[in-house]
């Protein structure tokens, strides 16, 4: 039996096997293609996507393994065309490799799967008090309470990057465990299934992945 194409977008550059590794076992039968919106870019090229005051702030990963930070209106353009291009490719669905918030703007003949959407549909229903929200950078505070407050009762943002190792998420893990929050969002599909088990060794709530859950989410329209 032939495998399914389906399609993944990153903002940053693909392919992102530091996501592929968790999501792939989760998505058996599947052929997973990849594209970017910062491929074929050097980091020099992408220093000139600085986000300025009021910019919506994207934090995502390079093919060296390393983060960068820009504002998510330089990239849209190039997301479209990495959509049109795994559609001509023969993906019948694609996957949102971010949990930011994207405008209503993309043009598919497929469905496209947003993690962020996902969870401002999931989240309320399994946290009635504060909830601890984790971001890779603290310029993303204010958008990410933004956001997060038309759903969530209390969301309280923390932020620590997934791309600069373990430590320091266990050190922020440790920061929420001394709230009263009742659930932890990972608030980036950079964050591994290793990461959310120190969160739930640290605090003992309830954690959600957004890589895995976008992953289970994905079976369910194949």
């Amino acid at each position: 039996m032939p495998s399914v194409k389906i399609g993944a977008v990153t903002v940053g550059q693909a392919p992102r096997v530091d996501v592929t590794a968790d999501i792939l076992p989760l998505l058996p039968g599947v052929e997973l293609l990849e594209r970017g919106g910062l491929d074929g870019l050097t980091r020099e090229d992408i220093a000139a996507f600085q986000p300025e005051e009021g910019d919506y702030v994207l934090v995502s990963r390079l093919t060296d393994g390393s983060s960068v930070t820009f504002a998510e209106k330089y990239v849209l353009p190039r997301l479209q065309n990495a959509i049109t291009e795994l559609e001509d490719a023969g993906c019948r669905l694609i996957l949102f490799f971010c949990t930011g918030d994207f405008p209503d703007t993309f043009q598919s003949r497929v469905p496209l799967l947003f993690p962020g959407r996902v969870l401002k549909g999931m989240a309320p229903a399994i946290s009635s008090r504060k909830t601890a929200i984790v971001n890779p950078s603290p310029l993303q505070k204010d958008q990410s309470l933004e956001k997060w407050k038309l759903y969530l009762q209390e969301p309280v943002s923390f932020a620590v990057s997934p791309y600069e190792g373990e430590a320091g998420v266990r050190q922020c893990a440790r920061q929420v465990a001394e709230t009263d929050c009742d659930m932890v969002i990972l608030d980036c599909i950079g964050y591994t299934q290793k990461m959310k088990e120190i969160f739930q060794e640290e605090t003992g709530k309830r954690v959600i992945l957004p890589r895995t859950l976008l992953a289970r989410v994905a079976m369910e329209l194949l």
